[in-house]
């Protein structure tokens, strides 16, 4: 990846073992969770506690966090949910998740989140931005509304389609990284559907 030479010395790559990889923050902690749903790596500078992640109480990630999703299979839900957000052209996938009926119609609603800021790149690419303090698409990747904004990804690859999303919020100190995690992990994603 070509990063500067001081940006490089302030990141590390993590990755699952099976899975997705992301840059973060040297030092930060990664955990991944894996299912038929698809996976997601989490990455924090606090170390991230199973019991919590799994835990039915837990509200989500409330300090500085990224969280990468790759969503498919039955996780169509959730990226049913992405889609009526986000990408109209592909109605019809959401329509047919609805009619499974295991959802209500409300869980899916269509439109942005209204105070979200979005930047299509293609008909299958956005960026996003949740503002500090506000429900968007980064709050809807399990990282709780605080003082921080939510930037990142949403892609959709394939035929049925699989979704990957990175969200990420950084530290103050570290927010000029960034761009630096956010565009080498949205150029490989991409390669993932070529």
């Amino acid at each position: 990846m070509a990063i500067p030479a001081e940006a490089a010395q302030r990141l590390a790559y993590y990755k699952a073992e099976e899975g997705v990889g992301v840059l973060a923050p040297r030092g930060w902690h990664c955990f991944e969770t894996y299912g038929s749903n698809g996976a997601t790596l989490y990455v924090s500078p606090d170390p991230i506690n199973a019991a919590d992640l799994f835990s039915t109480s837990w509200k989500g990630f409330a300090g500085p966090v990224i969280s990468y999703e790759v969503g498919d299979t039955s996780g169509r839900f959730a990226v049913a949910k992405t889609i009526a957000r986000l990408f109209p052209a592909h109605k019809a996938f959401v329509e047919g998740v609805i009619a499974e009926g295991i959802e209500p119609t409300s869980s899916f609603p269509y439109g942005p989140y209204p105070a979200d800021t979005l930047r299509y790149r293609s008909e299958n690419v956005v960026e996003f931005w949740t503002p500090a303090q506000t429900e968007g698409l980064g709050t809807a990747s399990r990282l709780q509304k605080s003082d921080s904004p939510i930037s990142g990804f949403a892609i959709l690859l394939g035929q049925e389609p699989s979704l990957i999303q990175l969200s990420i919020r950084l530290p103050s100190e570290t927010s000029d990284l960034t761009q630096l995690i956010v565009d080498p992990t949205q150029r490989e994603a991409a390669r993932l559907g070529n």
